[in-house]
């Protein structure tokens, strides 16, 4: 690493801490030319690929923002949002890959969201898996009622759901 004060190519590294639940390293350094010390922050970038080929950066508020729209007049508040965002950006670093394309990003959306509010994921997965039909509203609407019931019988309840008619 080199020193920001005399530009020496080579410096030390005198402690190592852990910053932001583990995200971040932060690193305090001497530089043995001049002797002053600094600090750096290391962390690891995650790239998004879009559909065009070019690669940005991770931006988890461009999550919040796309969600954000699924959920307008839905009783989700900023702090939901937020942990979502959260959720997906921990499930696309645990892939371990440093790029990937942005349609991983959606689907890391979908099951969060679908858990979230089930009226927000329809309307979110309506854009994203582009549903052309009525047709393609109803499917993935009775997969939504399969996987209630399929729940209600595991915990041993009927609870009442949005898409049940209840």
């Amino acid at each position: 690493m080199r020193c920001p004060f005399c530009h020496n190519a080579d410096s030390r590294v005198i402690d190592s801490r852990e910053a932001d639940e583990g995200a971040t390293t932060r690193r305090r350094r001497s530089c043995p030319k001049c002797g002053r010390r600094f600090t750096t922050v290391e962390e690891a970038v995650l790239a998004v690929v879009k559909r065009s080929g070019v690669s940005e950066p991770f931006n988890r508020s461009k999550v919040v923002a796309g969600v954000r729209r699924a959920c307008q007049g839905r009783p989700v508040d900023e702090d939901q949002l937020q942990l979502l965002a959260q959720q997906v950006e921990d499930a696309i670093r645990a892939t371990g890959a440093a790029e990937v394309p942005s349609n991983e990003v959606g689907l890391a959306i979908l099951r969060p969201l679908r858990e979230l509010d089930e009226v927000a994921y329809l309307r979110f997965a309506s854009v994203y898996r582009s549903f052309t039909s009525v047709a393609d509203f109803e499917k993935e609407i009775a997969e939504l009622r399969a996987r209630q019931s399929s729940s209600a019988e595991s915990s041993g309840s009927a609870s009442p759901g949005a898409l049940t008619g209840a």
